[in-house]
């Protein structure tokens, strides 16, 4: 039987497996046995399935296919880059370039920024200045097309087999695309990205453009950005000019620029000098005899920073100051809005006020919305967070402003009576300040006594919508929240210049107002046409003057009068937390906050008291005339708001130094004038002025005067003597 089976060797090549296993036997002859002809015919014959991937594909089908997929991709992604990445980019200073501030006056204020020069051109550099980097940092950069395999394989055995110390395989063309481009992220995926855009500016520069862009823009240390700057800052000379030591340190720096900086730690920028004239003999661009008899380069700084890099305003003013200037390398000056005199008064004013441990905030600007003073807290040096910008802050009874201007939209005036009785009803169930509630009054007389419940009803009756758009109007961006009628009250957050610029739109009558550290252009017809700032109507911006002005006069804000008219509006957050003033005077607007960091509750202060005596104290030496008031004069003034009615001066009275009995209600004679003291009624001078008997008493509403009709006996007495 076996006879019947094909020899192993006469199976087709290549075929594996046993005989009996593969065997066809559907394929033998009728008569049981094979023929030459079954056995030479290679249909007879089973053959071996060839290697398969996913849905019956070959793998080298997939794999030819993979490759030019990714080089399809490639291709298409540098397509892109070439036609939308911003080339530019790779010419501009990476960093800001400095930027300096000037008060109104053009005192420099503040300098920030990095310290740049105008780029380099490599074609007038010294062979050994663009060696020195070359050597140090991409010996065949005019030989590879931005990424180099050989740096990559070198770094990679480095690091492997080296001395611990970590090497880089990027040449200078990916770290141009580095610090130009992409983050400082250590990732596969950047590194990816990375190469891609290397290929992409080799395509599209030339190996000096690059060169020029990489030098002009790479950090050097000590905020020191490009190689003409950095040769100006460590050694007082033009790149053109560089010796080969001086060139040796300066691309030495590059590996580690803030550690190596020669103006902090000059012995180690030596030693990496040395490494670098070490690298030019190996790359063949420097005989060792002379690299031998290279010296340390000396540093020659001529100039120090003196002015600060921040204070709360120029820290506030930067950004906008950034958006100004043009993106170039020169150094510039922006004069700014702040007044240096009022800067000056308001430190000093801050600086003698007893804070105690509390924080403070100052902010002053013009009716147009140009601040010229600004505190952000207690000292810059020990917290640079500006609480007059960036803190959120309750509002408290200030923000009362926006709820009785949505009342006069309302049609409601001055002089509409609200309900200043306790609110009993409801889940939110807020008091008065020392629980005082004064029944029926004007909504002049609750906005100056500051009355909690008259401005939650107010709320309630005209609704959330209403006192929102009230404060959006003015200016207030913070969230508001709404439904929640404590926000009559001021607890949503605020910052404190965004409520000054809202009391300076009432000023100005022009809202919103936005603040501004610099000049505002002068606008064009076209500019005031699409502007989106409006104005009150005189009615409701005389009745908003006529509240403020109560507060100052009358109401809880008396500690901030001055001998001018006075706006203003105190504010106190719950327990204290925060306190406020915020007013205007002659033209300016005047913002005052006090309080703790970590928003713990303040001991005995609150918005009519010490925010409200610095704000006089400032505005008294910021306007002329404007000094506190001195005490009352003993005579009423006739000019006054309460009138003498036409009734007669009273004489001075002559006190004797007399003890009066307490708890007595009989007169006591002075002088011929009778006193009497009533525990309920108070005190009550009888006399007589031009013959016409009067009555004064000073009770505990006021003073009240009378005519005081005599016994009839008397007047009896007094006509029989006239008839006699």
């Amino acid at each position: 039987m076996m006879d019947d089976f094909p020899k192993a060797n006469n199976w087709p090549s290549g075929h594996v497996g046993t005989a009996a296993a593969d065997w066809d036997r559907s394929a033998q002859p009728a008569s049981g046995h094979f023929t030459d002809t079954n056995a030479n015919d290679p249909a007879f014959w089973p053959t071996e399935p060839k290697p398969t991937g996913p849905f019956g594909k070959s793998r080298w089908w997939w794999i030819k296919r993979g490759i030019a997929a990714f080089l399809l991709t490639f291709a298409v992604i540098l397509i892109w880059l070439m036609l939308t990445a911003p080339l530019s980019k790779s010419l501009q200073p990476i960093a800001p370039p400095q930027l300096t501030l000037t008060a109104a006056n053009g005192l420099p204020i503040a300098r920030n920024g990095a310290i740049v020069d105008q780029p380099v051109d490599v074609e007038k550099l010294p062979k050994h200045v663009v060696d020195a980097f070359l050597a140090i940092e991409d010996r065949r950069f005019y030989r590879h097309w931005g990424v180099d395999p050989r740096g990559l394989a070198r770094a990679a055995w480095s690091n492997a087999v080296g001395s611990g110390v970590k090497q880089g395989g990027s040449t200078i063309t990916q770290q141009l695309a580095k610090f130009t481009f992409l983050t400082p992220e250590r990732s596969m995926t950047r590194k990816a990205r990375e190469m891609l855009i290397a290929f992409w500016l080799e395509a599209r520069l030339s190996k000096n453009e690059i060169l020029k862009r990489y030098l002009s823009n790479v950090y050097f240390g000590d905020n020191v950005y490009g190689l003409r700057a950095a040769s100006l800052h460590y050694f007082y000379r033009q790149p053109e000019k560089l010796t080969l030591n001086q060139a040796a340190m300066l691309a030495g720096l590059v590996q580690a620029p803030s550690r190596l900086a020669p103006t902090k730690n000059h012995k180690q920028a030596a030693k990496r000098a040395r490494m670098v004239l070490t690298a030019m003999v190996a790359a063949g661009f420097l005989p060792q005899a002379k690299a031998n008899s290279a010296s340390a380069a000396a540093i020659d700084v001529r100039f120090r920073e003196t002015l600060p890099t921040g204070t709360y305003f120029a820290d506030w003013a930067m950004p906008e100051a950034r958006e100004q200037v043009d993106q170039t390398y020169a150094k510039q000056t922006i004069k700014t809005t702040l007044d240096a005199r009022l800067q000056e008064v308001a430190r000093d004013v801050i600086g003698r006020a007893p804070l105690g441990k509390a924080q403070v905030a100052l902010v002053a600007m013009r009716t147009n919305g140009e601040v010229v003073a600004m505190v952000g807290g207690r000292s810059y040096k020990a917290s640079p967070f500006n609480r007059a910008t960036q803190a959120l802050r309750q509002p408290g009874s200030t923000f009362k402003l926006f709820v009785y201007l949505a009342a006069l939209r309302a049609g409601m005036t001055p002089d509409t009576l609200i309900d200043d009785s306790p609110i009993t009803t409801g889940i939110y169930q807020p008091k008065n300040s020392k629980e005082r509630y004064r029944g029926k009054i004007t909504l002049r007389q609750a906005f100056a006594q500051s009355s909690n419940v008259a401005a939650v009803r107010l709320y309630q009756q005209l609704g959330d919508r209403a006192v929102i758009r009230a404060a959006r109007d003015l200016g207030i961006k913070s969230p508001l929240a709404a439904d929640d009628p404590s926000l009559a009250l001021g607890t949503s957050g605020v910052t404190l210049l965004e409520l000054t610029s809202a009391y300076a739109s009432v000023a100005a009558n022009n809202y919103p107002l936005e603040p501004s550290a610099f000049k505002a252009k002068e606008r064009g017809w076209f500019d005031w046409l699409i502007s989106p700032q409006r104005s009150f109507d005189s009615r409701t911006e005389e009745q908003l003057r006529s509240m403020l002005q109560a507060v100052v006069n009358t109401g809880t804000g008396t500690g901030a009068k001055l001998r001018v008219d006075a706006f203003g509006k105190t504010g106190t957050s719950q327990d204290s937390r925060d306190a406020l003033f915020v007013g205007f005077a002659g033209d300016l607007v005047v913002g005052v906050w006090v309080g703790n960091d970590d928003n713990t509750p303040l001991k005995g202060i609150n918005g009519g008291g010490l925010p409200a005596r610095i704000w006089r104290d400032f505005m008294a030496r910021a306007i002329k005339g404007a000094g506190a008031t001195a005490r009352p004069a003993k005579r009423p003034d006739p000019d006054g708001p309460v009138k003498p009615l036409d009734l007669p001066e009273l004489p001075e009275i002559e006190l004797p130094d007399v003890k009066l009995p307490e708890g007595t209600d009989q007169p006591i004679q002075i002088g011929g004038t009778d006193v009497k003291i009533d525990r309920e009624k108070g005190v009550t001078v009888s006399t007589q002025v031009g013959g016409v008997p009067i009555d004064v008493n000073l009770g505990r509403e006021g003073v009240d005067i009378k005519a005081r009709e005599e016994p009839k006996s008397e007047r009896d007495n007094e006509r029989g003597r006239v008839r006699n």
